[in-house]
């Protein structure tokens, strides 16, 4: 399924539709569907409030080919960034000492086997693979 969704965080409505509507169409089980969601929701939010620059729309894919889930989201015309090169955050300090930002993506990242950055041509590509060959799909 892919479908894009209008830059801005009053479009989080429609994309939990859309994930929703994935969620349901396919055989996912329950920590599979919430880990979607989270991280559809976590990069694009993340997309909507860090990227500069940006057309209108961010594009979001979420296809289930055999034994693997992929999640693309498709960010046009922004600025150069790296997001992948953000340090994890100190999960290991009382919550008080932690510096705000990067828990969502830490979390994206221990749920999927992978997630990668690619920019070209002020276009920036996010996409996260999770393996589901060892989950009950």
């Amino acid at each position: 399924m892919e479908a894009e969704f209008a830059r801005n965080l009053d479009a989080l409505e429609a994309l939990f539709s859309f994930v929703e509507r994935f969620a349901r169409s396919r055989p996912l089980d329950e920590a599979t569907a919430f880990a979607v969601q989270l991280a559809v929701e976590e990069l694009f939010t993340n997309l909507v409030r860090h990227n500069t620059g940006g057309a209108e729309q961010i594009a979001v894919r979420l296809e289930l080919d055999g034994g693997r889930l992929l999640i693309a989201l498709t960010d046009f015309d922004v600025d150069p960034a790296d997001p992948a090169a953000e340090t994890s955050p100190t999960v290991l300090l009382p919550l008080a000492e932690r510096p705000v930002g990067g828990l969502g993506i830490h979390l994206v990242r221990s749920m999927f086997d992978s997630l990668t950055y690619e920019y070209r041509d002020r276009t920036l590509h996010v996409t996260a693979v999770k393996n589901l060959e060892d989950t009950h799909v």
